[in-house]
């Protein structure tokens, strides 16, 4: 019975082809998520996979039911797996935002589901590393916030030569479409005219900016000056303080297609532009009004970043580490009359938090050896009886070849060490 199309399966390394994840790999990623993100105060929450329907719609549309895995459940409720998170989360904060002290710094890595065309980069279900800061209007939170994400790639061996974060505001759109006399009621199809002005062939792109009384000389020329608003210059001063400014460049081409923005937007891509973005986030101050009747008035920014399109990356770039299955002992039992000693050794090993294995049931010497080699531990441990019948432990460090003896109650003191 195969998975389900979009769907992956994560595999334990080695991997048995090429047409299955790594767990590895997807744990290195959440570790590095996890470990960054604690590093500049964000703290942890998450959320249920099903949502209200009117949760999604609420915030994108009914256009977004298309996208949804979405179903009525057995209680007659409109349902949907969730499709992102910053809908949960500002479900959440404008519960309970008064029991929390602002700016409320918070992240997520939830599994995110949406019913949509398989391609490169995108698959109907991802893993996603998400950071928000609420409660902050000061572009320093939206300086905070790009700081994480260049910190975040950074520990994952990814440079400025690798990547790139493309920097725009709404704010200056809004005011680039007002000053040029545009019509209100045609603000919309203009910004998605502009988010697709990298996809569409020219005469597509001339179409749609002269149905909202655009050309697409002015446009360009705009993008081409590149000239920062104050609030961009005040980001990019934050960052350039932090010595991160070559990772970022002001890029008006980056609109964010999501009608919420309303700020600052920034997307992080691939230096060689082999691969869809990487992350991608803003500010989007109107949200939690939105989804809570007007009763919570949070200004709110953040970003997601998705495992898939990075791995893709973190692959072309050579910056996986091998993921072997780091067995720091192997406690060979070649006496039977000394299996309960040492499964007492394998526990107490274990308590010290050293990786152990050891053999379930009696084997011959040589297949217990091999099996330690098999998956590369460290070092292995073998319980004997000395002259007078008391029990020795001899340690051999796979690698010297060098073999130590102690008494058993000194072995997990003595690896550690090691």
């Amino acid at each position: 019975m195969d998975r389900l199309p979009g769907f992956r399966d994560f595999y334990p390394e080695p991997l048995p082809h090429e047409d299955v994840w790594s767990a590895d790999a997807r744990q290195y990623i959440f570790d590095k998520w996890r470990s960054m993100a604690r590093r500049y105060g964000f703290r942890e929450y998450d959320g249920p996979p099903l949502e209200p329907l009117e949760l999604f719609t609420t915030k994108s549309g009914e256009e977004i039911v298309g996208q949804l895995y979405n179903f009525v459940d057995k209680g007659e409720r409109a349902i949907s797996l969730r499709p992102e998170m910053t809908p949960t989360l500002a479900r959440m904060v404008a519960a309970h935002e008064r029991a929390y002290k602002k700016p409320i710094k918070w992240f997520a890595i939830p599994q995110l589901f949406r019913y949509e065309r398989q391609q490169k980069g995108r698959l109907r279900e991802h893993f996603q590393f998400n950071a928000d800061i609420m409660g902050e209007k000061d572009p320093a939170a939206d300086a905070e916030l790009i700081a994480l994400l260049i910190d975040t790639l950074r520990s994952l061996g990814l440079t400025a030569e690798d990547f790139v974060i493309r920097l725009s505001s709404r704010n200056a759109w809004h005011d680039f479409f007002t000053q040029n006399n545009g019509d209100p009621a045609k603000a919309y199809d203009f910004y998605q005219a502009i988010d697709k002005l990298e996809r569409d062939e020219p005469e597509v792109k001339q179409k749609k900016l002269a149905a909202v009384g655009f050309s697409l000389e002015q446009v360009e020329s705009f993008i081409t000056a590149a000239m920062p608003t104050p609030e961009l210059e005040s980001i990019l001063g934050n960052l350039r303080a932090r010595s991160l400014g070559d990772y970022v460049q002001i890029d008006y081409r980056i609109i964010r297609g999501l009608a919420y923005y309303t700020g600052p937007v920034f997307e992080a891509f691939d230096r060689k532009g082999q691969l869809r973005a990487i992350a991608g986030g803003g500010r989007y101050d109107n949200l939690i009004k939105l989804l809570s009747g007007g009763k919570v008035d949070l200004p709110a920014l953040g970003f997601g970043m998705g495992d898939v399109v990075l791995i893709e990356l973190l692959k072309a770039r050579g910056l996986l580490p091998a993921f072997d299955a780091q067995v720091e002992a192997f406690v060979l039992i070649e006496d039977e009359t000394l299996r309960n000693d040492s499964l007492r050794l394998v526990s107490e090993l274990r308590a010290a938090g050293l990786v152990t294995e050891y053999s379930l049931t009696p084997m011959k010497p040589d297949k217990q050896f091999k099996r330690a080699m098999e998956l590369k531990a460290a070092s292995t441990v073998r319980l004997e009886r000395g002259p007078s019948g008391e029990v020795v432990a001899k340690v051999k460090n796979l690698k010297t070849r060098e073999e130590t003896i102690s008494i058993p109650g000194e072995v997990a003191a003595s690896l550690q060490k090691a």
